[in-house]
């Protein structure tokens, strides 16, 4: 992103970001509520008008659909999860799919009810009816149904107690490692956050006031006083 301008209507949110996320890299966002992380986000899948540059493999998303996003190789796991209640964990699944024309949707179904076993035991349970640890799960692997190449994943920690969280993050780090999906992550949580990725920005009041690896910014004085409770 350069110069990335994003908002709702006439309220400007975001005021002109650059980041970068290289190949295979896990880059995360932290920011206290309204500062513009979820914003980032939508504006990168196409679900906001913007203004400034965001490109992708060399090509420039702007005026992209969603739809059109996901083709070109970026998947959004939202706020919320975005799970479809009334649709099984299978049928979630295939939806993750759908811009797909190959003939192993149903052998990758197999692969991530492995990768996430709790999925495999409820395939054909309706999502609805799992636990929201379950629901992340379910709509993580349903992301990766249409293989992208850069992950968009909004605060997976929200909801969930700490032991599930913790095995949410575990099971994507091993994910990530094997399938060398990039990860743009904004999460509150800032240390578990920290822990996952290897390069930070710090997001305030739509700006970016800080950045470098994470393991530095752990260290930091201002993001330790912030976000960290030290």
């Amino acid at each position: 992103m350069r110069g990335l301008r994003a908002g709702y209507g006439i309220v400007e949110v975001l005021f002109g970001l650059d980041l970068d996320v290289d190949a295979g890299e896990l880059v995360v966002v932290l920011g206290a509520n309204g500062s513009g992380k979820t914003t980032t986000l939508r504006a990168v899948s196409g679900m906001l008008e913007s203004r400034g540059e965001i490109v992708f493999d060399g090509r420039s998303l702007r005026g992209l659909r969603p739809d059109q996003v996901v083709q070109a190789g970026i998947a959004h796991v939202p706020q919320g999860r975005g799970t479809i209640n009334d649709l099984t964990v299978v049928e979630n699944l295939r939806i993750g799919a759908w811009t797909r024309r190959d003939s192993e949707v149903a052998a990758d179904i197999d692969l991530w009810c492995d990768a996430f076993p709790r999925l495999g035991e409820r395939r054909d349970q309706l999502a609805g009816s799992m636990s929201g640890g379950e629901q992340q799960m379910l709509a993580i692997a349903r992301a990766f149904m249409s293989r992208p190449r850069l992950l968009l994943l909004d605060e997976p920690s929200l909801g969930l107690a700490p032991l599930v969280t913790a095995e949410v993050f575990d099971r994507l780090r091993d994910i990530t490692d094997r399938t060398g999906t990039a990860v743009l992550l904004v999460e509150q949580n800032a240390n578990l956050a920290l822990d996952f990725a290897g390069r930070a920005y710090v997001l305030e009041a739509g700006e970016i006031v800080a950045s470098g690896p994470a393991a530095q910014l752990q260290h930091d004085e201002t993001v330790q006083k912030a976000y960290l409770g030290i």
